[in-house]
């Protein structure tokens, strides 16, 4: 794993839990010691920190976070303390929730996440909330981006093992076909394509495709689609070619220009600081000039950045 986050040693649940009570008790709270705390410890060291809370002072630890303390850093402090498979249910759930589908969220998650987890996710989407994740998002969308949806959600994708370079070439020729070779585009064959073959073979038929067509994929998907589809497609393509780098874009995006998009800035960096934090940080320096750490201290302030330049964990100068 290239996480910032690892487990912490040498580890006392009990003493963490009295830190984080005295933290929170009485008048104000010391935001200080609730942010090192949750920051430094890995998952599942938080979660042993939450069942000793309620074994020493029969309380619930998420319930007074949520009350002690407000706005982007209490959303932050809480992302924390979700055990990983709910953290990604929970935004699952919350994207296809009431009026209108958050399909950035469905995007980000199911085309980034890897076989194992999206049944992980699936499995834990059914004991949480008791409903099938894969019923709901068909009954929130539609269209072929419904379709890429619900291909991924099978978590089938061929494993990863020998490349046979003449199905390489079957289907560089098929997308060509499907796409710059024809009038309208067969969006079906990209979304079989994408959505089932093994990472190794698609980063060669990638590669093949450009070699017949002259364009990147991307390119050919820009122009063939449109619209949710067209983001899903790209999105899948972008974690094909290498999944931090994908992160270090949406981390870049999310901060870029007026405004930040918090929930996206929070989700990503909650989700992968014991997964691969310390190789998007190397991809965002890569490829955009400057560090995650700097633009983070640009675009957030308070406790909220403190917390947050803790989880990324260092400055890629």
């Amino acid at each position: 794993m290239r996480g910032t986050v690892t487990a912490f040693s040498p580890f006392d649940a009990r003493a963490d839990a009295e830190a984080l009570r005295k933290a929170m008790k009485g008048m104000g709270t010391d935001e200080e010691t609730v942010l090192k705390i949750l920051t430094s410890r890995n998952n599942a060291q938080r979660q042993e920190i939450a069942s000793a809370f309620k074994t020493l002072f029969g309380r619930d630890l998420v319930d007074d976070l949520k009350s002690e303390l407000t706005g982007k850093f209490e959303t932050l402090m809480v992302s924390l303390m979700r055990p990983t498979y709910i953290f990604d249910a929970h935004a699952l759930k919350h994207a296809i929730k009431g009026a209108g589908t958050n399909e950035k969220v469905l995007t980000e998650i199911l085309a980034s996440r890897t076989p194992a987890e999206v049944r992980n996710i699936k499995q834990v989407y059914l004991q949480e909330y008791e409903a099938n994740l894969e019923d709901k998002i068909t009954g929130e969308t539609s269209g072929y981006f419904q379709r890429l949806l619900v291909v991924l959600l099978q978590a089938n994708r061929d494993p990863d093992g020998r490349v046979d370079e003449g199905l390489v070439e079957q289907d560089a020729q098929v997308l060509f076909r499907a796409g710059e070779l024809k009038w309208g585009t067969d969006e079906e064959k990209f979304i079989t394509i994408l959505g089932t073959r093994s990472v190794s073979h698609l980063r060669r038929v990638f590669d093949k495709y450009m070699t017949i067509s002259g364009f990147q994929i991307e390119e050919t998907i820009d122009r063939e689609t449109s619209g949710d589809l067209e983001k899903l497609l790209l999105a899948v393509v972008k974690c094909i070619r290498s999944v931090p780098a994908y992160f270090a874009e949406t981390l870049y995006y999310s901060m870029k220009g007026a405004g930040t998009d918090d929930d996206t800035l929070i989700r990503v960096m909650v989700s992968r600081s014991e997964i691969d934090l310390l190789d998007i940080r190397q991809e965002f320096r890569k490829n955009f000039a400057k560090s995650l750490h700097q633009m983070i201290q640009k675009d957030t302030s308070g406790d909220y950045r403190k917390a947050l330049l803790l989880l990324c964990g260092g400055d890629d100068e």
